[in-house]
């Protein structure tokens, strides 16, 4: 199972001394935190994609390229890939580039975003959201797979006899997850072609997420890709950790209240009771994160978000060294108990080049 971090690269104001980061301190302070999941033992490093203040990540290729310069084994991910707004041929292009720059440690997370004026930013229409993500996922996938395409649809112009260059690491494209929190069209697309399902739960309760994983199982069974429990899900948790429970909620709440996400409804604590938030002990983290599989079966991918909502940069790397120290060595250990072996790991570029020669040397 893989644990890892995703960050939004939110420019948000400390609550606690009301000072704004500068966007440059924001990015750099991005890098820092993927350096320092490296550092203490986690998986994968996400990043999302915004093209709106007050976030930074408008282009996760150029931030995932540098931090591929700089660390030798996390795994570098999309949070989120606008398929919806960006060119699936510019997508092909630029994510087949990283992956030959990160020696293959590069996964995408497909999503149609939640900014509804990026669409006319990029000339496209909000209302053809779901049909884009399909004709623009179905173009890259061809694009990975076929040396030259022709190929014609609704949304952009038609290409003849293209190469995509460069051509993916090894002939294998990176692996790709399809994020949602509310559209079974999207839980849909992930099991009809294989693929992972992300779905990040950290604003709605449970039950919402089980009806759109146990969706994507079904279908995914139904496709013939697997038993329902061999289908690849991963899924999202915020957290804030002290050793004393109750000095992280006293840290805590000031970032919670003048969240514009979470603040101004419920109190942070019916907020934690009814959605993935953990704020407390390492040990509180832990209970709760193990839930998830009763919640949601076993799954391939943990990540959480540490760095939102103002929290400083030296707050961030406090909680990377609890997470990586006190819980995930526990999370690792746990989640390992009662874990069925034909549940399959989380796809990765050296596993996914051996399946590959494995099916072709028993053609």
């Amino acid at each position: 199972m893989q644990f890892g971090i995703f960050t939004v690269g939110d420019v948000t104001q400390d609550a606690t001394t009301g000072r704004t980061p500068t966007e440059h301190e924001r990015i750099k302070a991005m890098v820092t935190i993927a350096q320092k999941a490296e550092e203490v033992g986690l998986d994968v490093f996400a990043t999302g994609e915004h093209h709106n203040r007050p976030f930074v990540p408008s282009s996760p290729t150029t931030m995932l390229a540098w931090i591929a310069a700089r660390t030798d084994r996390i795994i570098l991910s999309t949070a989120t890939t606008l398929i919806t707004t960006n060119d699936p041929v510019k997508i092909a292009e630029d994510y087949a580039m990283l992956q030959h720059l990160a020696d293959g440690r590069v996964d995408l997370m497909m999503g149609r975003g939640n900014t509804g004026p990026v669409y006319p930013w990029f000339g496209k229409d909000i209302r053809q959201g779901i049909n884009l993500a399909i004709e623009n996922y179905a173009l890259l996938r061809k694009l990975w797979r076929e040396d030259v395409v022709d190929w014609e649809g609704k949304f952009r112009t038609p290409l003849q006899a293209f190469t995509s260059t460069p051509r993916p690491l090894d002939g294998i494209p990176p692996f790709v997850w399809h994020g949602s929190i509310r559209s079974p069209e999207i839980a849909e697309q992930a099991a009809y072609y294989g693929d992972g399902f992300f779905a990040n739960n950290i604003f709605w309760p449970k039950e919402h997420f089980q009806k759109l994983i146990n969706l994507y199982r079904e279908r995914y069974a139904h496709y013939g890709h697997g038993t329902p429990e061999q289908a690849v899900v991963g899924v999202g948790g915020h957290i804030y950790m002290h050793h004393n429970s109750q000095d992280a909620v006293r840290e805590f709440r000031p970032y919670f209240d003048n969240s514009p996400q979470m603040g101004g409804g419920p109190s942070l604590e019916q907020y934690m009771e009814e959605t993935p938030l953990t704020v407390g002990s390492p040990q509180q983290v832990i209970d709760k994160t193990l839930t998830f599989r009763d919640n949601f079966g076993d799954y391939q991918r943990q990540l959480f978000n540490v760095d939102g909502v103002g929290v400083p940069l030296k707050s961030v790397l406090k909680q990377l060294d609890i997470l990586g120290e006190e819980v995930i060595p526990v999370l690792r250990k746990e989640f390992a108990k009662g874990r069925p072996a034909d549940v399959p790991d989380a796809p990765t570029h050296a596993s996914l080049v051996a399946a590959h020669h494995a099916d072709h040397a028993t053609a």
